[in-house]
């Protein structure tokens, strides 16, 4: 029998907050405080306004280059993020999940972070992933619905019920892909919430997958 493809979300499954919320509440106040002679309080402040404003329904919300442009920060974007990368951090028992699934299952990676930040996100753990999907950066889909988990079928030659989907986020990482005909199994690190296809650590994604 053929196995599932395996879909796992990044942010908050694989990975912390911890480089988004540097890139965002610490690194661009701190250039923005630099750039115009404020205090990082008030700069940060500024900022969130700022983000609010855009509010993350829009692709600009997620794009790097679209801030540093808006901020007139330059276009260091790059050595910018390189320079934050040691707020990359993954829960503990990511890596070693991954590396045991790749032996036996084909793996992707779907998240809606863009593709500047994925890049540099993923360096340590793109060698166990098929393909790395970004859908903002790769469908224009600023969130997971349904209509992105069909698209991303289509991109991949795969059935909806072929894969199963890991994630975080119940309406975008269980109930649109459920939705869309895939498999999903939610990952509730708070431990709030319990069911068949639950679990509240990747450490129990094995056993779910038997």
């Amino acid at each position: 029998m053929k196995k599932p493809l395996l879909s796992f979300d990044l942010t908050g499954t694989l990975a912390t907050f911890s480089f988004c919320d540097s890139i965002y509440f610490e690194g661009l106040p701190r250039l923005y405080s630099a750039k115009h002679g404020i205090s990082f309080e008030k700069a940060k402040n500024y900022l969130k306004e700022c983000y609010d404003e855009v509010g993350d329904q829009e692709p600009d919300w997620y794009d790097i280059t679209y801030w540093f442009k808006r901020f007139e920060l330059g276009d260091g974007w790059y050595p910018f993020l390189n320079d934050l990368s040691p707020n990359i951090k993954f829960y503990p028992e990511s890596k070693t999940v991954l590396e045991e699934l790749s032996r036996e299952y084909e793996l992707i990676l779907t998240t809606n972070a863009c593709r500047e930040f994925v890049d540099i996100e993923t360096a340590s753990i793109k060698k166990y992933f098929n393909k790395i999907i970004s859908c903002v950066s790769d469908f224009g889909k600023v969130k997971k619905t349904a209509e992105f988990y069909l698209m991303l079928c289509q991109s991949i030659n795969q059935k909806p019920g072929e894969i199963i989907h890991i994630g975080d986020n119940r309406q975008f990482d269980f109930v649109a892909p459920n939705e869309a005909g895939l498999q999903a199994i939610y990952l509730d690190r708070t431990m709030q919430s319990s069911g068949e296809r639950t679990i509240h650590s990747l450490t129990e994604l094995q056993t779910q997958l038997l």
